[in-house]
């Protein structure tokens, strides 16, 4: 075999192994949501008539490890007849799940937030016609060695009546995986807080699968570059 192909073929292995450690990283930390669910949710004063705001959360959410980061994505929707006329949204965090931003809507005073909660923010949903509905980017912290909770109340623009109540709904997680890139919650289910010495826990989840074909990633990293310095530093047959 010539020393050209036998370059190419160790270069050929290089960027597989390369492909697939990609391709494994960005699986691992995708964010799939999954399907809206309003568990936890109830109707509280009587909406006008024609009139039923009701609310979404995801049925899964993931936390980044490192930095304590998730995305939420809440949903208002009027399944009424009739257009629901002014409304807002109110996101607010207790426990361990402290909510950041919403995106086009404003904090609420420290005084103005429920007993109980660390962080909200209120949207001025406005308008919304029958069967519509209005969804807005959550972004939010939550502190694993806690449990977390989330809470999605519906009011009139003036916030005198509160038409719906999505919550205080956990977020959680009943085996965490501290030594994944992510840990993925689950509505409406309590966390269970990673215990000391939780780093000491069986690997789960994603990282599971990642790590041993990353580390044959890695090995064929290894193997590619060393075929590669030993076809070149190979002296050439001298012809007889």
């Amino acid at each position: 075999m010539s020393s050209r192909h036998t370059t190419t073929i160790a270069g050929s292995l290089i960027a597989a192994s390369f492909s697939a450690v990609m391709i494994l990283s960005f699986t691992a930390v995708a964010d799939d949501q999954g399907p809206g669910s309003s568990k936890g949710g109830k109707a509280v004063d009587p909406a006008p008539a024609g009139v039923k705001p009701t609310t979404t959360l995801p049925g899964r959410i993931s936390v980044d490890n490192s930095s304590h980061k998730t995305s939420i994505t809440a949903t208002v929707k009027n399944e009424g007849t009739k257009e629901s006329g002014g409304i807002r949204l109110l996101v607010v965090g207790f426990d361990g799940l402290r909510v950041k931003g919403v995106q086009g809507c404003s904090a609420m005073a420290e005084k103005d937030l429920p007993k109980g909660s660390n962080s909200g923010f209120v949207c001025d949903v406005g308008n919304l016609a029958a069967g519509k509905s209005k969804s807005y980017a959550v972004d939010a912290t939550f502190d694993l060695s806690r449990t977390g909770k989330i809470c999605l109340p519906v009011q009139d623009s003036a916030g005198k009546k509160t038409f719906w109540q999505q919550g205080p709904v956990p977020f959680g997680a009943s085996n965490p995986s501290p030594n994944a890139p992510t840990t993925p919650l689950l509505l409406d289910t309590t966390n269970k807080p990673v215990s000391p010495g939780g780093d000491e826990l069986p690997r789960t989840g994603a990282g599971s699968d990642l790590l041993p074909l990353g580390a044959a990633g890695a090995a064929l990293v290894s193997l590619g570059a060393a075929g590669l310095w030993w076809t070149q530093r190979r002296p050439r047959r001298q012809p007889s």
